[in-house]
């Protein structure tokens, strides 16, 4: 658990799965040990001595005067999924946002970034056999090309998984919690939207502002720090590879040598900081 405050925003960090070491190609497309050693700034927090990548799978509690809002829902519990380290968790997530005086039923808003397994899946719990809303006095906020998109890949039988969308996304919609939005949406208390496509086609990064101080939490247009300093090399997850680049290296011009924080969705602890530098000598400093 780490909060951020940004003014009168206070921004929790709520970690799923701490420290995940994996290959470098899991994010960077045909990247290698060597792209990661090449960046001693990664170690120790977010490269291993060999080269491998660290990273966290988390989601984000905000307060902003009397609202509170979940940014991501992380995988959740009792599902089935592709990858095995997804199946059948068991972890304190409810309990940790309870901790920091915000129990699931005073969520009142819930975005996701966008729509993979990942960021959707403590949008519902297994109740009796039944998958029922975890915040259900909150309104879940939907990018609607984003939402548009998965509904055709399920009913193409797409290859790209999509099994998520029966427990997680369906029984919001049969609910009725569900509000959908543009990408550019103000979603007012110094919060909005900056749409960030590439990853997903409708994908969304989060912007805070108070008191004249700002943060942005990325969602997945990177999964690591390394793509500050690489933001036009292809991302591995990037369903628009090319439109990903595109957005990473405009996302990195316009925050390079600002103040504003930038908090990583998937960043190893310390898990956030401010882009500085120029070229491949891009960092993230915390």
């Amino acid at each position: 658990m780490k909060t951020w405050t940004v003014g009168k925003i206070e921004i929790t960090r709520v970690v799923e799965v701490w420290d995940w070491q994996d290959d470098i190609w899991m994010t960077l497309h045909e990247g290698t040990p060597d792209m990661v050693l090449a960046h001693d700034w990664l170690q120790p927090h977010y490269a291993t001595p060999d080269g491998k990548q660290r990273m966290n799978f988390q989601a984000f509690v905000v307060k902003a005067g009397d609202r509170r809002i979940m940014i991501d829902t992380c995988v959740g519990a009792d599902r089935e999924r592709e990858f095995h380290i997804f199946c059948n968790m068991q972890t304190s997530f409810l309990e940790d946002i309870a901790s920091v005086g915000i129990p699931a039923e005073s969520i009142d808003t819930v975005l996701c970034t966008h729509l993979h397994f990942d960021h959707v899946g403590w949008n519902t719990r297994l109740v009796d056999g039944q998958w029922i809303p975890t915040f259900p006095n909150a309104r879940y906020l939907f990018e609607r090309s984003e939402y548009d998109f998965w509904l055709k890949r399920r009913d193409a039988g797409d290859h790209h998984d999509a099994n998520h969308l029966a427990d997680a996304i369906d029984p919001i919609i049969a609910a009725g919690l569900v509000d959908f939005v543009p990408a550019n949406c103000d979603l007012g208390d110094g919060i909005s939207l900056i749409p960030t496509p590439g990853h997903t086609p409708g994908h969304v990064s989060v912007r805070f502002e108070s008191e004249g101080e700002v943060a942005v939490i990325t969602g997945d247009l990177m999964h690591h720090p390394i793509q500050l300093a690489m933001p036009e090399h292809a991302a591995t997850f990037d369903l628009d590879r090319t439109a990903g680049a595109a957005t990473r290296i405009a996302f990195v011009d316009r925050f390079r040598d600002t103040p504003t924080l930038i908090i990583g969705s998937h960043f190893a602890d310390p898990g956030a900081g401010r882009i500085v530098g120029a070229g491949s000598a891009t960092r993230l400093v915390s």
